[in-house]
């Protein structure tokens, strides 16, 4: 037992000094970051271990209702879109239910439809040119391996809140094109306009 005591007050003694290493090492840098970006980070890398799929952790998806097809979810995207000044700057049906690929297999339905609003774009672009990677928005539409559809677009979390905090303007635009975006596959997924 007393052995026992000591491993745990060795491996507890352990855990302090790391503690203390990493807060020196890094308190200043994480003193800068905005006050959710460590939940941010946290939430991603939770998902990460439960699934084992990083690209998946970043993503919001929402399944089409019963009786709701692929053309109605995506009229009412573009709706949603354009009631918050947001464009479509593209829709493209990457892949038909049924077709063939390159390689003579079926195909499962695909759809990518863009959005943006120009002004905030062109602001985020202006506070950091890598945001121009993640532009236009994208919700894609797509067909899984039972039939089921789906819609998925980016989760933002990490883009808003994820580094240095972003200054009140840029934090207001930027939950707006979150907002629509999330507004756009739920309502998308009921076939609501």
């Amino acid at each position: 037992m007393k052995m026992l005591k000591n491993i745990l007050s060795v491996i507890g003694a352990l855990v302090v000094v790391g503690i203390i290493v990493v807060y020196i090492s890094l308190g200043s840098k994480i003193a800068k970051m905005d006050p959710n970006a460590l939940g941010a980070y946290m939430n991603m890398a939770g998902e990460v271990l439960e699934t084992g799929d990083a690209a998946a952790s970043m993503v919001k998806f929402v399944k089409l209702e019963e009786g709701v097809s692929p053309e109605d979810a995506v009229d009412t995207i573009k709706s949603v879109a354009e009631e918050n000044n947001m464009l479509v700057v593209g829709d493209t049906i990457m892949f038909r239910s049924g077709e063939k690929d390159y390689a003579g297999n079926d195909t499962r339905h695909v759809q990518i439809i863009s959005l943006c609003n120009k002004q905030i774009a062109r602001n985020f672009i202006d506070y950091s040119k890598a945001y121009g990677a993640f532009m236009p928005c994208r919700i894609i539409l797509i067909e899984d391996k039972e039939g089921t559809f789906w819609l998925a677009t980016m989760k933002m979390d990490l883009m808003l809140a994820g580094g240095h905090p972003l200054t009140p303007e840029m934090m207001e635009m930027g939950k707006k094109v979150e907002s629509t975006m999330y507004t756009a596959i739920e309502k998308g997924a009921k076939g609501e306009f």
